[in-house]
Parts: structure tokens; sequence; C-alpha cells
């Protein structure tokens, strides 16, 4: 006996073994339970989600012999439920439209519709993939769609309602079907899996339910070439092998290494993930989706996962979107790349170089080209050193003017100097330096704060300490900024509006200044 594949075994036979789709479920129930039943459906939705398999069973609901009315749940043993099941009932013809596009063939159909059925109370037709048919099939289909007699029922079902004519549309009630969620797909793949006693584990079955992106069908095969891979068994490691995934560790060291600038750490990470022969489009779509987790655990904290609670803390908001905006547009491009290894590695180099942090690896590159310089430019840059060391341990910072003079004189990354330029300064005792932050302020990103750190050490060419303090922030080094250019526009737009000059100009021409076009003299 031949083998029946599992999404042919596991097809629903009734509305209560349908996945995912209770909205649609309830609404063809609800109207066979009141006899208010449509003249004509269109199913919309994506491939395997079941829009053939629930026109079938409305057929059979609708011409089930249980009662002499049509009933929410067909018996399945009488005659017209096993022939509408095996595909060779009379009363409900199946059209595949992208094999029969021509208008004769619609024809042809209408022809029959005037004939009452044979042995249910309904003629069922169900079109698949209606959206294939030509202009003129659909011209010669709308009269009968619109007043079709009392015994016909017509079925559209499609993965494409957009190209479906709005004159069509406006005569059937359209249902559209969802893609069943990750869990719910993940728990009808283990019911199955008791069903046919194989051995499995929960990560693998997750694992197929997340590959099939909401298709029951996409599940069901991926299950199937799986147990072939597992010789009857599904097991994490041949199914990690078979879909091409990788575990979440190695993302996350490559993430990881884009945040602290390390190129090195990327690429042998990415070396890693290379042995495993993945799919380089899966990886990164694996990392879109990580950063879209990270995003959202560092506004609603609602992961559950160390390892994205971790990342969110040490990445700051504003570049983890950043590095969302570039992972997409490769992703976008990613098709048209005749090379999809290098396709990734431009991404992670993307990364790398808009890093605003700028915290390229020790080992990077560009160092040995540095080390080439001459003698004579490296001994100035010793003394120039020697100096600024001298001077630093001289002169620390001592008050918030000697803070604000270092926050406008040092080189920050745009999100150092958001965070920082908000603090005022309390104290600098023995290397450790203690800033003021309102109460609202949020907790600085790991990756920000070594940065700052790393300024300070170059200033006072030693380890310094920074403690932060929740008080009343005065004269923070951005808002005493704001406060000089506001001064300073004032007194230009003061400047602009007494000169006699322009005074007289705007009177004989009617003018007007536009007011934020007035830039003061830096």
């Amino acid at each position: 006996m031949s083998y029946e594949v599992l999404a042919r075994k596991y097809r629903p036979t009734n509305f209560e073994e349908v996945v995912g789709q209770e909205h649609i479920v309830k609404a063809l129930t609800n109207g066979i339970e009141q006899q208010r039943i449509h003249q004509a459906f269109i199913f919309s939705g994506t491939r395997g989600v079941g829009k053939t398999t629930l026109a079938r069973i409305l057929a059979k609901c609708l011409n089930c012999e249980k009662k002499d009315i049509p009933v929410t749940i067909p018996c399945d043993k009488c005659s017209n439920c096993e022939e509408i099941k095996s595909g060779r009932n009379i009363d409900f013809l199946e059209i595949d439209a992208a094999s029969n596009t021509q208008v004769d063939k619609i024809r042809d159909l209408i022809e029959t519709v005037e004939y009452k059925p044979a042995k249910g109370r309904y003629k069922v037709y169900l079109i698949d993939e209606v959206h294939m048919l030509s202009t003129q099939s659909f011209n010669a289909l709308l009269k009968t769609l619109e007043e079709p007699p009392p015994h016909v029922i017509f079925i559209f079902a499609t993965t494409n309602p957009e190209k479906i004519p709005k004159t069509v549309q406006s005569r059937c009630l359209q249902l559209n079907l969802k893609t069943v969620n990750e869990k719910l797909l993940s728990k009808h793949i283990q019911k199955i899996l008791k069903k046919e006693k194989i051995n499995f584990d929960d990560e693998s079955t997750f694992m197929i339910s997340s590959s099939a992106k909401g298709s029951v069908r996409d599940a069901l095969t991926f299950l199937d070439q799986a147990l072939a891979h597992g010789k009857g068994e599904l097991k994490q490691d041949d199914v990690k092998k078979l879909l091409g995934t990788i575990d979440d560790s190695l993302l996350i060291d490559l993430i990881d290494g884009v945040v602290d600038g390390d190129g090195k750490k990327v690429f042998n990470t990415l070396y890693e993930i290379e042995q495993l022969s993945p799919e380089y489009d899966s990886i990164l779509k694996d990392i879109i989706a990580m950063l879209h987790q990270i995003s959202l655990e560092q506004v609603l904290e609602n992961s559950n996962i160390d390892h994205i609670k971790e990342m969110a803390t040490k990445v700051d908001n504003e570049f983890c979107q950043l590095l969302y905006e570039i992972a997409m547009n490769a992703y976008s491009k990613f098709n048209v790349h005749p090379n999809p290894k290098e396709a990734l590695e431009i991404c992670l180099l993307r990364m790398l170089t808009f890093n605003p942090l700028n915290k390229l690896s020790e080992n990077s590159s560009n160092k040995p080209i540095k080390e080439k310089k001459n003698l004579k430019t490296n001994n100035l840059k010793e003394k120039k050193s020697d100096k600024t060391k001298l001077h630093s341990s001289d002169k620390p910072i001592a008050s918030n003017e000697d803070w604000i003079n270092f926050f406008n004189t040092k080189k920050m990354s745009p999100f150092a100097r958001n965070y920082f330029g908000n603090m005022s300064f309390k104290d600098f005792d023995d290397g450790s330096m203690t800033l003021l932050v309102n109460s609202e302020s949020s907790e600085i990103p790991e990756n920000i704060l070594s940065e700052f750190k790393a300024i300070l050490k170059e200033l006072f060419s030693k380890e310094v300490e920074v403690n932060f303090e929740v008080g009343t922030v005065i004269d923070s080094p951005l808002a005493v900024n704001d406060a000089e250019n506001t001064k300073k526009y004032n007194k230009a737009k003061s400047s602009i509006k007494d000169d006699k000059d322009i005074k007289n100009f705007m009177k004989k021409f009617n003018g007007k200044i536009k007011e934020d076009t007035i830039k003061p003299i830096k």
C-alpha cells in the first residue's frame, strides 16, 4: 500500500478539526444554523491555510443526508459525504481556474447551472485559484453570479483576491483566512505525532512551525521531510540541518560583535555559521527577527528570553533601529544579488561601518597601516600626549563649567551626547566622577557607558569610575548650549529687525522676514 502524506491523511473532515480559522468557522456554522446560506463565497488567504478544505466541508454540510436540512457537522458516512470526500460527487464540481482560463469553459459551466442537483440539495461549484480566470470569463459569470438558481452555491478560492474584479467581489461573501500562529501550529504538529506514535522534542516542532510561516500544509510537508531525514524520528539536530536554521547563541554573538564594532568577532562567528550550511537569506531573516525582539524588549520589557534582555540593555535604542533598517534594506535586495553569501557579508560590513560608536576591534585591519607611520610623527604624538596627560592630571574636571567645556570639546557619538548632555556635574574625587541625572532618565546602555569611559581614560591616562546620582539637573551641557544658541538667535533677530536699511527695504516692497531662516553668526 502506498504511503499517504500527512497533509492528506490529516486533512480536516469537519469544521471542528480546522486549525486557526475560528472566525471563518463561526460565520459558516451560524449561517447554516439560521438557514442564511449565501449564494456565493470567496475564500481568500495564503497557501495551505484551508481554503479548499473549508469549501469541501461546507459542501458536505449542505448536502449531508443525516437530516432533511443542512447541518453544521457532516456525518461522513452517507453517500454524498463519501463522494464529496473522494471527489466523485456529481453535484460538487471542483474546477481549477489555472488550467481552465478560457471563456468557453465558463460558458459550458453556466449551461449546467439550470439543472437541479441529482442527489443533494445544492449544486456546489468550487473554482480554485479563481483570480487566474480571464476578464471575459469573469464577465460571463456576472449575470449568473448575481441571480443564480436557488439550488446553486458558488465557492471561489484564491490566494490573490485583489485580482478578482470588484463587480465579482460585490456579489460574493468574502471570508479572509488568517495564517496560523506558530504556537497553535506547533501544538497541531505534536497532536499528529502522538497519533502516529513518533518520538519528538518540543524544539523540533517549534522550528518546523516557525519555518512554515503560518501554512498548515507547509508545516506537515516539512514534518514529512524531517521524519524521512531522521528515519522515522524527529530530532532537533536533524531538523536544524534540514531547515538550515542555526542556534540563537550564534546570532547573538553576531549582533554582539556588530554592537561592539568588533569586525573580527563578527566574521569569525559568520564562519562558524557557514559550517552548518545554512540558507543565507534565512540568517538575515533571523537577524531581523532578533532585532525586532530586542526593540520590543527595550520598550515593553515583555521578553522571557535572557539573551534578548541582555542585548536590549546593552545596545542603544536608536542604534538598534539603525541596524534593523540596514538589515531590512539588505533583505529587500537579497534576491537580485548574484551571491547570497556576499549579500549577507555586505550587510554586516554596513552595520560595522555605520556603527556611530566607532569601536572597532584592536585587531582591525587598519591598525597595521597606522603603525607604518614614520617615527617623527609618532614622537610628536607622544610628546603631545604627554603634554595632555600633564595638563589633564593638573586640572581635572572640578566644576560644572569644566564639565560643559569637556563635553563641548570631546568627540562623542550622537547617542552618547544625547545621554550625557542631559546630566550635570557633581564631583570628581580620586579617580571617580559623579554625575547628576533626572529621575526620568533611562538606564545608560553598556556600550554608551564604555565609550564614555574610554574618553575619560584617554584624557586622564587611567580608568575612571563613573557614578550616577538621581537629583535636580541644573545647567546640563545641552541645556546651556540651547540657551546660548537662543540668546544668539534673539540677538541676530533683533539686529535684523532694527536695521534701518532692512526696514526701508521691507516697507518699499511690502515684504516679510521668515524668522526660521535667521541664523546667528558663529
